[in-house]
């Protein structure tokens, strides 16, 4: 048994990751932004999960949930599922909140950061980004971002499992009903990485598609490119990794 934090799991793939991990024996932490949203987890938490609670638009709630889970009983994995398309809310929460739980929270193994094939039509440039979400952020870009984190991660930390994943265009909430791709098959690869013994799932450092692993933007293991990342990253947080 894993002891495992899916993040955003209030509905959609983090959910189904949740209620997946929890129906297998794990020890799960969900997480929802707000109150209101974690009532829906209620039906979870009767079932053991614990829950967290925090807007990932605010780096003081981001830190407060590490805190909090620092306090705890140590972490085996963390799904880093939160995420939003649209919006001043996307840098925040799409890759300012993962790179902050990663750099600290104490003790998890195995990290899977939620990718996208929007990624592919991100830039890599740093310039000008509005970390802050004063205005509305470019979700490829924060994919290709967050992605490229999920590869450093890899590279600098050789004893954490830590892979990206595309989950595919499913019918959630934010990829809407007429999304083509299976909703099933789009939460099933997080879990595998987060908890599996198999082979392929005790590597590192790479980019995922129904357990599939493929090739990312090719700036994703570009290491100059991530230490740039890194780097501004920690300058703008006030956090190294």
């Amino acid at each position: 048994m894993s002891r495992i934090l899916v993040t955003g799991s209030a509905d959609g793939l983090g959910r189904a990751a949740a209620d997946a991990l929890l129906s297998a024996g794990h020890d799960v932490v969900v997480h929802a932004r707000n109150q209101q949203r974690a009532a829906g987890l209620d039906t979870l938490v009767a079932r053991g999960a614990r829950l967290v609670v925090g807007d990932f638009t605010e780096r003081d709630a981001v830190r407060r949930i590490a805190a909090e889970l620092n306090d705890a009983k140590p972490l085996d994995a963390v799904i880093h599922n939160a995420g939003v398309w649209s919006g001043p809310a996307v840098m925040p929460v799409n890759i300012i909140a993962p790179y902050l739980l990663t750099a600290l929270l104490r003790g998890p193994r195995r990290l899977v950061y939620l990718s996208s094939g929007s990624h592919f039509g991100g830039r890599p440039s740093l310039d000008g980004v509005d970390w802050r979400g004063r205005s509305a952020g470019s979700y490829s870009d924060s994919k290709l971002f967050v992605t490229t984190l999920a590869a450093a991660v890899a590279r600098l930390r050789p004893e954490v499992l830590s892979h990206a994943v595309d989950p595919g265009w499913v019918p959630t909430k934010m990829g809407g009903p007429g999304a083509p791709d299976d909703l099933e098959l789009g939460h099933r690869t997080q879990e595998w990485l987060a908890s599996s013994d198999e082979p392929q799932a005790l590597t590192t450092g790479g980019y995922w598609y129904h357990r599939e692993r493929l090739q990312p933007h090719r700036a994703v293991h570009d290491e100059a490119f991530q230490d740039r990342l890194l780097r501004t990253l920690a300058e703008e947080t006030g956090t190294a990794l």
